[in-house]
């Protein structure tokens, strides 16, 4: 199960290198990052592996900064989306391919989601492996920042010279 990055849908195959497609394997990108560990948190299916592409990490950013995300949204949202994936790695092409309108729902819960230790300790106790991939040029978020956050849950892939899209 895939689950898509803010303002995209069906993008699961920029990651055919990594992901893993079975049953018992939960993946998602960015946004879509928070709803696979949220999907896999209540879950009662049998899960081996949770696969965070580029999860948006945000807890290191400040109120202010995420109050300017959502006023520029508000302003112009399908701008503010182009801008999002064009500083994602996106070309025209492949915006145009994958995008779906955000919402500023959407937009909110991606800023103000606060990673929680205790979650991913959760999976891990569900016997779950977590993975996280992260690319060292990432112009989204802090991908030193989040390998910090997340290597003592998941084996983390830093991808050097890699975007938010790997």
């Amino acid at each position: 199960m895939f689950f898509s990055g803010f303002c995209l849908e069906n993008e699961s195959e920029l990651f055919n290198d990594y992901i893993i497609k079975n049953d018992f394997t939960v993946n998602g990108f960015s946004y879509g990052c928070i709803k696979a560990v949220e999907y896999v948190l209540k879950s009662t299916q049998r899960i081996d592996k949770i696969q965070l592409f580029s999860p948006s990490f945000f807890n290191d950013k400040d109120k202010k900064y995420k109050r300017l995300q959502l006023m520029f949204f508000n302003k112009d949202n399908n701008t503010y989306c182009k801008n999002f994936l064009k500083n994602c790695g996106f070309s025209k092409e492949l915006s145009n391919k994958y995008f779906k309108l955000g919402t500023l729902n959407e937009l909110e819960e991606l800023l103000y989601y606060q990673w929680d230790n205790d979650k991913l300790q959760q999976i891990k106790n569900k016997n779950i492996e977590i993975e996280v991939y992260l690319g060292s040029g990432d112009k989204i978020i802090d991908s030193y920042k989040a390998m910090e956050f997340f290597k003592e849950y998941a084996d983390v892939y830093l991808i050097k010279n890699k975007g938010h899209i790997l």
